[in-house]
């Protein structure tokens, strides 16, 4: 199963593996936390990361076989920039002073 991101709708930015091929436009995919369902393929966006598990896996040999996985991807530059992105979201009006105050004494 490839690991996908869904790029589209209230499950954006989650991970998730696809585990059937439905039709040439839609896949069953599966992840912790998330019931089984069908996606469009337009609302996912590919990683590089692929599972070596049979066509529509236990949901606990996926679990154990996406754990991997997501580290991998939490360590790629894709994911790297999405942790950055969600940390520069959260900050608070104090940490980008701070920020601002620490790039002017450069």
């Amino acid at each position: 199963g490839r690991v996908v991101m869904i790029n589209y709708g209230k499950d954006y930015g989650k991970l998730v593996v696809i585990v059937d091929i439905i039709d040439q436009s839609r896949a069953l995919v599966d992840a912790p936390g998330i019931v089984r369902k069908p996606l469009l393929f337009k609302r996912m966006a590919i990683t590089q990361f692929k599972l070596d598990i049979g066509k529509c896996p236990k949901k606990k040999d996926l679990l154990a076989a996406l754990e991997p996985a997501a580290a991998k991807f939490a360590a790629s530059p894709w994911g790297k920039k999405l942790a950055a992105k969600t940390l520069k979201a959260n900050q608070t009006d104090f940490d980008r002073f701070k920020k601002m105050v620490a790039k002017g004494k450069k």
